[in-house]
Order: structure tokens, then C-alpha cells, then sequence
């Protein structure tokens, strides 16, 4: 086991179900590997439903202004490393009071700032990296980059110890059963995404063909991907089973999942619509079907970025266009008629993929691998 350091994790929130549910993901799962964790968040409502439970090892923290450094025990158990996620900068009296102790007799900590997920090829150039910090207090310390990636040369998925076991006992029916759904056989597709003007089209496709000659029945995530589906429709009644099975199209609608479930969700569906980059990451743990949608940005730097992405997964011309059909931002671009998903292929790119990313050492491993070669 690696030696026990007190980690450090700065969080501020800006898509509850996006940087929150990585660093808490990374959290336990250094935790799990019999490391101490603080995570310093400025909104931590969502771990209220992401994660009752909580994690032992694990302590949510306040990220207010000022920092209460009293409460965390910075003192007695001084960081060992300290992260920031995504481009946010961790609070200045927390690098003093780091400085400080350093210059008590104490260490430095590994300072690192946690990068978002990409297959663009910038992610092995800039993995690892190292930036002088140029002012303040710790003037002269060294900060590095650490870019998540899906090559040897980056720093890895978050993939937890056990998970492709605990998989591989999961009981379907009975899961669906818990979750209060009558199956009957239909193909699962779940959903989770933001506002697609494709979405009108998918419903209408599935209302009418269902998919892959099978009725279809929708799991749709809370919050905005609920919303579009009943924006799509107003009245949704007439998508509930029918008696005759007249309609091969009905739709649950989910609450919050715990961490935990949501991969239960994936785990049992035919297809996965996802979006994010902790969704996207748990649909290809899942080895399922699945189709992204990715945060849209002003200057179209998401579509470099979802090319990559389909790149490195070696998608077929099928899935790319669905993808490019999906992620259209516009009625226009999205096209006229919704393309039929291809089941099989779309399953055998993302099993591939899956496979070849398991072989490889996970986030928390090159992580801790990392932090012991620059301590």
C-alpha cells in the first residue's frame, strides 16, 4: 500500500453534477487506497444526494472566505499534496499557511492542478509538466500539470479498485425491479443530457420505430434532461405502454442517483445518452452503447475535442454521425430525420475501447505513482 499523505482538494462548483462529482469520485477512491482526504468545496449540496453515506477518509470542508484552517488541523496534519481542479486557484491563506509550515522545518507538498478530460493530442504534450510559481508566498515552489487522458503518456481514467467485479455481478432485473420498473423486455436507453434540438427527432424515432425492432422504454435523469423531454412532448400521456402495445415508446422519469446507482443505471440500460465528463468516463466503464453530449462552447472548441474523443474510440461512420447529429446546436444542423442507432457496432467500439483502457493504470494509481517520485 502506498504511505499514508493527507491530500488537499480544492473544488468550486460550477455544474453540480460535473466538477463536484470527479473530485468527490477521486476523493473516495484515494481514500479507499488508505489515503486522508480533505476536500475543500464552495458548494457541497450535491454530495447531499451524489453520496449520503459519505466516505470514510474523506472530509468535506467549507471552501469560504476566509478559510477556516482552525477546523481542517492544518497544523497537526500538515498537506502533503494539495490539488486545484479545473483552473480554479486554491486560497491564498492556505498556500500561506503551507509556506509557513515549510518554513517551520515541514515539507513542501506536491502542488498539482487537476486538468479536464481530453484525447487531443495537446493532453500527452502537456501532461506533467511543470510551472515555477512566479509570486506570493510560495514564490519559487513548482506547480504541475496533471492532464486525465486515455493513453500511457497521460495521467489515466478514475476508475475505482473492484469495479469491472462488481459489474460483472450486477443483477439487472432485480435492479429494475428496486427501482419500482415493471420490465417487460424493452430495449433500456437511459438519458442524461442538456437541451438537444435532436431530442424531438430520438422521441419520434423511438415512438415509432422503437429500436432495433424492439419497444423502447426511456430512463430519463432529473433536472434539465427531464425538462427537454417534456418540452418535446407537453402532454406525455400518450407515451405510456398501451394495453394493445400500440406505442413501442414509454418513459420513467428518475430522481437523483447516488453515485453508486447512476452506474447501476448505465450497467442496465441497451444505450446510454451521457453527458460531462464523469458521465462520459462511467459509460465507458459501463461497456455499453453510448452517446455523448458535450458541453457546447462559443468558439466550437467542443467539437475538436468530441472528434478526438471519437477518434480515440475508432467510432464508426455510424456513431460519428449520430454524434454530429446530436451535438448539433441548431434544429437545421441536427437534420430532418433522426439516424437509427446501430447496436451492435456502437457495442463492439465501446467493449474495444473498454478493454484496452483497463489495461491501463487508472487516475488514482499514476496519481499516487506521481506524487511518490516528486515528494
Amino acid at each position: 500500500m502506498a504511505d499514508v499523505r493527507f491530500w488537499d482538494i480544492f473544488c468550486k462548483v460550477i455544474d453540480n453534477f460535473g466538477d463536484i462529482g470527479v473530485c468527490w469520485r477521486l476523493a473516495a477512491d484515494l481514500a479507499s487506497r488508505g489515503q486522508q482526504v480533505r476536500l475543500w468545496v464552495d458548494d457541497a449540496s450535491a454530495l447531499d444526494w451524489m453520496t449520503p453515506a459519505g466516505c470514510e477518509g474523506v472530509r468535506v470542508l467549507t471552501w469560504g472566505e476566509p478559510l477556516d484552517l482552525a477546523t481542517a488541523g492544518l497544523d497537526q496534519q500538515p498537506s502533503d499534496v494539495m490539488i486545484e481542479a479545473f483552473g480554479c486557484e486554491i486560497a491564498p491563506e492556505f498556500i500561506a499557511a503551507c509556506v509557513r509550515l515549510e518554513k517551520a522545518g515541514g515539507k513542501k507538498p506536491v502542488w498539482i492542478n487537476l486538468e479536464y478530460l481530453s484525447a487531443e493530442p495537446y493532453v500527452e504534450r502537456c501532461h506533467a509538466m511543470l510551472s515555477p510559481v512566479q509570486g506570493g508566498p510560495a514564490a519559487g515552489w513548482i506547480k504541475w500539470f496533471f492532464y486525465p487522458g486515455f493513453t500511457p503518456s497521460t495521467g489515466g481514467l478514475l476508475r475505482e479498485a473492484g469495479l469491472a467485479e462488481r459489474q460483472a455481478r450486477f443483477d439487472r432485473a432485480a435492479w429494475l425491479a428496486a427501482q419500482g420498473i415493471a420490465w417487460r423486455g424493452e430495449k433500456l436507453v437511459s438519458l442524461f443530457c442538456y437541451e438537444p434540438p435532436a431530442l424531438p427527432g430520438l422521441l419520434a424515432h423511438f415512438a415509432a420505430h422503437g429500436l432495433a425492432g424492439q419497444p423502447v422504454r426511456l430512463l430519463v435523469a432529473p433536472g434539465r434532461a427531464a425538462n427537454a423531454v417534456k418540452a418535446a412532448f407537453n402532454d406525455e400521456k400518450w407515451l405510456q405502454p398501451k394495453e394493445n402495445g400500440g406505442c413501442p415508446l414509454s418513459i420513467s422519469y428518475f430522481d437523483l442517483l447516488p453515485q453508486a446507482q447512476f452506474d447501476h443505471l448505465l450497467w442496465a440500460c441497451d444505450l446510454n445518452f451521457v453527458r460531462g465528463e464523469d458521465s462520459v468516463v462511467r459509460a465507458l466503464w459501463a461497456g455499453k452503447p453510448f452517446v455523448w453530449h458535450i458541453y457546447p462552447q462559443h468558439d466550437d472548441a467542443h467539437l475538436a475535442k468530441l472528434h478526438a474523443f471519437l477518434d480515440m474510440l475508432d467510432a464508426p461512420p455510424s456513431l460519428r454521425a449520430f454524434h454530429a447529429h446530436w451535438n448539433a446546436e441548431e434544429p437545421g444542423q441536427a437534420g430532418g430525420t433522426c439516424p437509427a442507432p446501430d447496436l451492435a457496432a456502437w457495442q463492439l467500439t465501446t467493449q474495444t475501447a473498454r478493454s484496452r483502457l483497463l489495461a491501463q493504470d487508472d487516475l488514482s494509481t499514476r496519481l499516487l505513482e506521481f506524487v511518490a517520485k516528486n515528494r
